[in-house]
């Protein structure tokens, strides 16, 4: 039998755990203190809500789970592959969240702020920086539709990304509403906004030739793609210019949104306009924004309005915002530049035999400071030591001996004593 994982799962180390634990109390910690509260959600979902949640080319990364017994053999029998499933594991936390809040929505207060940080799944080929299971960490609001909402999720987004101590970064918006204004007076029509606009979000990764050309391979002309290109790219399109090719109302909306999250930003990171940022999953209907670290390179959180979503389920609109932390993305960050995972210092007692209730209590005595682990002293204690200051203990203790105290941190040295004890 194979002792490694299942390919493009993960598994961690004692140390690597405490590293993402720290991170995990840290971000609830800042989501608690602005008002939001924790729900859990079932990592399954009906394939059927799935398959209908326009959440882009993730539809293609579904891990379908077949039915089962009887039912699995009628649908075999019938000769129908696309009767054969009717499970599937999430692909994000938003559409399951969606049909919590449809399903229980007149338990939950309005609007509703909550915090979810749990597992997804997606079909990826497995490589450096995509896992096929991954932690995800979401924050949202339903049921408002001030853009106050983008406002405090900007901010207590921000705060936890400083509590995390990633260093510089800056949270980049835009707002789908605008954009499609701005593909329609570059002469595409309405019916193919959201085609353009996927493509439009490939400008990072593709560059504007590769823009182009995927535009005019989907049959839209060479002069339209050219002139949204320009109008993005080179024209210096700021937030000046949003009130030239946006409707006035959600113009007006949307630079306050900006002037209001800069503002309470306190200069600590930026706030900027992009207008080419669009996110990928069809479900987004306004403001969205991504976080993108200065100090590392790349993107470490992004969200949006997500209007639509949750309608599907009741027949009428709700509005809805959210954020996404990119925990996997951050956890490499920090256990890559060694950061520290914060949380109390750990410390060590050594015993012997028949010493373990005297071990325990001295242990007791120090716990308010440390999380301390007892220890069986053997023959070579150089080499425990040397153990414990490799898996980040900062001190360790002899129940014979007390008063003398190993303290980590600096270069250890072992000497002839204790390599004989």
């Amino acid at each position: 039998m194979r002792i490694t994982p299942a390919e493009g799962m993960n598994e961690f180390l004692p140390g690597e755990v405490e590293l993402r634990d720290s991170m995990t109390e840290k971000i609830v910690g800042v989501y608690r203190s602005f008002g939001f509260t924790k729900i859990s959600t079932p990592a399954l979902e009906s394939i059927e809500n799935l398959d209908n949640s326009d959440g882009g080319d993730n539809l293609r990364l579904i891990f379908r789970v077949l039915k089962r017994g009887k039912k699995l053999e009628d649908a075999l029998e019938k000769g129908d592959p696309s009767g054969l499933c009717d499970l599937g594991l999430r692909y994000d936390l938003t559409l399951p969240l969606a049909r919590y809040w449809a399903n229980n929505r007149s338990r939950l207060p309005d609007p509703f702020k909550c915090i979810q940080i749990d597992r997804a799944y997606r079909a990826e080929r497995p490589q450096k920086g995509r896992s096929r299971e991954f932690v995800q960490c979401d924050v949202d609001v339903i049921g408002s539709d001030s853009l106050d909402s983008e406002v405090e999720l900007i901010t207590v987004t921000a705060r936890a990304l400083m509590k995390l101590g990633i260093g510089a970064f800056n949270v980049r918006v835009n707002d789908r509403r605008v954009l499609r204004d701005v593909i329609r007076s570059c002469g595409f029509s309405d019916d193919c906004c959201s085609s353009v606009a996927v493509t439009v979000d490939k400008l990072d990764k593709i560059g504007e030739d590769g823009v182009r050309d995927e535009l005019v391979g989907k049959g839209y002309p060479a002069e339209c793609a050219e002139k949204l290109i320009d109008t993005l790219c080179r024209r210096a399109f700021g937030e000046d210019d949003i009130e030239k090719h946006a409707d006035p109302a959600v113009a007006e909306e949307f630079c306050k949104m900006i002037r209001r999250a800069r503002e309470l930003s306190g200069g600590e990171y930026g706030v900027v306009f992009d207008p080419s940022l669009v996110r990928g999953q069809g479900y987004y209907t306004g403001a969205v924004f991504e976080i993108e670290s200065t100090e590392f390179g790349g993107t470490v959180a992004g969200g949006g309005r997500y209007d639509g979503l949750i309608g599907r389920f009741i027949g009428e609109n709700v509005p809805a915002v959210g954020f996404s932390i990119g925990f996997e993305r951050i956890f490499s960050i920090l256990k890559e530049s060694k950061r520290p995972a914060g949380g109390k210092k750990k410390a060590a007692v050594f015993y012997g035999d028949g010493e373990v209730v005297e071990a325990t209590k001295l242990a007791d005595t120090m716990r308010s400071e440390f999380d301390v682990t007892l220890v069986r002293r053997k023959k070579k204690v150089g080499k425990q030591l040397a153990a414990l200051e490799e898996t980040g203990f900062s001190r360790a203790v002899f129940l014979d001996r007390p008063d003398e105290i190993k303290t980590f941190g600096e270069e250890h040295k072992t000497n002839e004593k204790e390599e004989k004890q």
